[in-house]
């Protein structure tokens, strides 16, 4: 993103705190306290007028220079969506639709699109450089679709059908939205109507409009939260504004909702950086970034008059951009492991997400402490320069774009490096593991965390995305699972999961959101030092197979050991384990060594190899089977719809088919296996050559992989890693019972960390094969016992997987 030094915006506040904040000036030196006086009227007043102008400018991107060409594709694109509604909006007087794509128009599905459309087309009609800007035939036809809308299909006679959403949230967004654009247009009655339904479906913040004894939760209480102080801006209402507002702290519940708490159970931001919506789903890349981004709106919006939100717990919102938002960020995309069902979204890929997420950080920025922001805007320039696959450009709005350019353009910002490190987000199943040039996520599952949604037609063939799918992300290949990955890839085999092969039903054909959860515990893990980590998950098969499994992830500086014990099953079908299943583009030709020879580049080739050793492909990296293996490869050209896996009433894909060839690796147990195992090493980014001496010189040795422990050593780092399944000894540690236990040496230096990822014991025991002299730091939870074979007793219960750590001194 080559960006101009033009001044960005017309700054139209003293009051404004950086260049990026100009779109949303704050309201000025008069209103500055949150505490003022309410009753003041020509002081509300002001307000009311220069909010909606804020509101106007976070819609539009406010007074941008129509000839910077940094907006001009932006401009064009919005330009190019808008006219293309515009030549199809109905605007007969006898029309029964808006669009005829979207008929009848009582259907909440389609009346919740008209509205957003609508919102495009008058998006359009306010920016400057369109073809439609400043239309009275535009502005006209605007208004007359709006009122046609309200009169037929959404108004405050109606009755909620279908999915709640369009009604609570979908449409009341939209319409406020247009409403705020057109403002000066709309007649009073027309505007009284809107406020009116508004008030019917989306009265507050607080409950759920169809079910009242339900409290609103995480985004969905954002959103509502927007609409609300919308309709107080645009109907003068104080009071509306300070439910907003309250509405974010729940001060109706006494703090029980609010957004600004940790929680350690259901809906919002757990302390270890998890987000969960709909009680039991990882979702911080989808509803995180809503509510992130509505809160960071709402803030902007806000600010500086008398309802400015002035609650001091909205540091746990700052805190979770680093916490819970930057560990699944990786070069400006957001990780599929986090986005639940909108991987299925063909317009909300992981780039798209991932670029709304960080429009969302640099609002939120714009108002932020110093201390926060100065560290964001680094952050976000580093993602922002390194993502060449799919420029910010290309997918932002005029408002995002306009943030972006103005950190760009600040020499004073440096451009931040990909972060490093482990984390096991314990709170929601999931485990990210960063390295400089790469990066893995695992997307796990329990009796907790569902091991997918699906529902409104939405993630049809999400079975195994949460059953130890490891997504393998690389600096140098951000298109992985962004290039048509989720309507090409075979399902059944995701990379990292051990799968019954039978065949499965679509999931999420029926209205409203389904998950599944597994029956089995364990699922997570420890980290040591934030550097490295071990993850586990039982496999316990959902319902229509008996396959059981214990798996284990060891992620260590340059490798990652997978390892899988005790597969067992009854129901005479092959199970198979998956290595890889490589998206090689449209194209692609990846050369694939096994053991050093070259193999067919050809689609369609397949191969088996009796005992492999290593494996290498092109540009990815390189895979080491210790022992050797019974490999499984094969190249296929694979094509399918975006519409065969989401037909949502907004969401649905298209039917266009898309082709990608792939390339896969995979272990086959056969059918019905007993007590079968695996073990691989992926060595991301690694060369062939590279590849080959690792699988001579073993610097990682597998000690134990069975149904009591996994357990490898990292000798040169004088590492030991223990996944135990129940109590015994692995690698010279002993553990009273199932837990995650990482040891690390260095001379005289001794860290340990352990967890419970089962969440089954109250205390746990772990003894040391070598002495220990003294102790040097511990956490409270853990008491230690020197001496010849030093015992550490861990008081895991309550920590929720959580680990515990102690330094010690040999």
């Amino acid at each position: 993103m080559n960006l101009s030094r033009r001044t960005l915006l017309a700054a139209s506040s003293a009051t404004a705190v950086t260049a990026a904040a100009a779109l949303i000036t704050s309201a000025g030196a008069a209103h500055a306290s949150p505490v003022a006086d309410t009753t003041a009227g020509a002081a509300a007043t002001a307000d009311f007028d220069t909010l909606l102008q804020r509101a106007e400018s976070l819609l539009t991107g406010g007074g941008f220079d129509p000839a910077d060409t940094d907006f001009t594709a932006a401009v064009a694109a919005l330009n190019t969506t808008a006219k293309g509604l515009w030549d199809t909006l109905d605007r007969s007087a006898g029309r029964t639709a808006l669009w005829p794509d979207l008929a009848p128009l009582t259907d909440p599905g389609n009346f919740g699109q008209s509205y957003t459309r609508l919102r495009t087309v008058a998006t359009a009609w306010a920016t400057e450089g369109t073809s439609l800007a400043g239309s009275t035939q535009v502005a006209d036809a605007l208004v007359a679709a709006l009122r046609f809308a309200h009169d037929t299909a959404y108004n405050p006679a109606e009755r909620e059908t279908g999915n709640w959403w369009f009604w609570e949230i979908g449409a009341p967004r939209a319409l406020m939205d247009c409403s705020v654009i057109l403002r000066d247009r709309l007649p009073a009655a027309d505007l009284t109507d809107y406020l009116a339904v508004v008030d019917r479906f989306c009265p507050d913040a607080d409950r759920r409009t169809n079910s009242p004894t339900l409290s609103e939760t995480g985004a969905n209480r954002t959103d509502k939260a927007v609409i609300v102080a919308l309709r107080g801006l645009l109907g003068r209402d104080a009071a509306k504004l300070v439910s907003a507002r309250d509405a974010l702290s729940d001060v109706r519940d006494a703090g029980r909702n609010s957004l600004f708490r940790y929680t350690s159970s259901g809906d919002g931001f757990y302390e270890d950086g998890s987000f969960v919506q709909h009680d039991v789903v990882a979702y911080t890349g989808s509803y995180g970034i809503v509510l992130l981004g509505g809160t960071a709106y709402l803030l902007a919006l806000l600010a500086g008059s008398e309802w400015a939100v002035a609650d001091p717990k909205v540091s746990v919102m700052y805190d979770a951009v680093e916490r819970a938002f930057a560990p699944v960020i990786f070069d400006g995309l957001m990780m599929d492991s986090v986005r639940g069902r909108a991987v299925s979204r063909e317009r909300a890929g992981d780039h798209r997400d991932g670029a709304t997420a960080l429009a969302a950080i640099l609002l939120l920025a714009s108002g932020a402490p110093a201390e926060y922001a100065g560290r964001w805007r680094a952050l976000v320039k580093g993602w922002l320069t390194r993502n060449r696959t799919t420029p910010f450009e290309a997918l932002a709005t005029l408002p995002q774009l306009a943030l972006a350019k103005a950190v760009l353009n600040d020499r004073s910002v440096p451009a931040g490096p990909r972060t490093t490190g482990s984390h096991v987000f314990a709170d929601m199943d999931r485990v990210v593991h960063r390295r400089p040039g790469w990066a893995c996520a695992l997307s796990l599952s329990s009796k907790r965390i569902s091991a997918y949604e699906a529902g409104n037609g939405e993630n049809l063939h999400g079975w195994y995305t949460g059953d130890g799918m490891m997504y393998l992300y690389d600096g140098d290949d951000l298109g992985q699972f962004n290039d048509g990955f989720w309507p090409t890839v075979d399902p059944y085999r995701l990379p990292g999961t051990t799968v019954d092969t039978r065949q499965r039903t679509d999931l999420g054909t029926s209205a409203g959101a389904s998950t599944y959860r597994p029956s089995n515990a364990v699922a997570g893990g420890a980290v040591l030092d934030g550097r490295y980590g071990a993850a586990a998950m039982e496999v316990i098969g959902a319902q229509g197979t008996t396959l059981r499994t214990r798996k284990s992830w060891f992620l260590l500086d340059n490798a990652v050991i997978a390892l899988g014990a005790g597969i067992t099953a009854s129901d005479g079908r092959p199970v198979e384990t998956i290595v890889e299943n490589r998206n090689l583009g449209a194209d692609g030709r990846h050369r694939l060594l096994v053991d050093g020879v070259r193999q067919p580049a050809e689609q369609g080739w397949s191969g088996e190899f009796g005992q492999a050793r290593w494996a290498h492909v092109d540009t990815v990296g390189g895979y080491v089977f210790p022992g050797g293996t019974a490999l499984h490869a094969l190249r296929e050209q694979r094509t399918g719809t975006w519409r065969a896996i989401d037909t949502g009433a907004d969401t649905g894909g298209s039917t266009d088919p898309v082709t990608r060839r792939y390339l896969t690796l995979w272990t086959d147990h056969g059918p019905s296996p007993s007590d079968a195992r695996y073990a691989y090493v992926l060595l991301p980014g690694a060369s062939a050559a590279a590849t080959a001496v690792w699988s001579r010189s073993r610097p990682v040795r597998i000690v134990a992989n069975d149904t009591t422990a996994q357990a490898v050593e990292a000798r040169r780092a004088g590492l030991t890693a223990v996944n135990f399944w129940r109590a015994g000894t692995a690698a010279g540690i002993t553990a009273s019972g199932p837990a995650s236990v990482l040891v690390q040496r260095h001379g005289a230096q001794v860290r340990v960390a352990v967890a419970d990822p089962g969440r089954t014991l109250t205390t746990l025991s772990v003894e040391l094969p070598f002495p220990v002299r003294s102790v040097v730091a511990a956490d409270d939870s853990v008491s230690i016992v020197p001496g010849r074979r030093p015992v550490l007793t861990v008081a895991v219960g309550g920590s929720r997987g959580h680990t515990h750590r102690a330094e010690l001194n040999r």
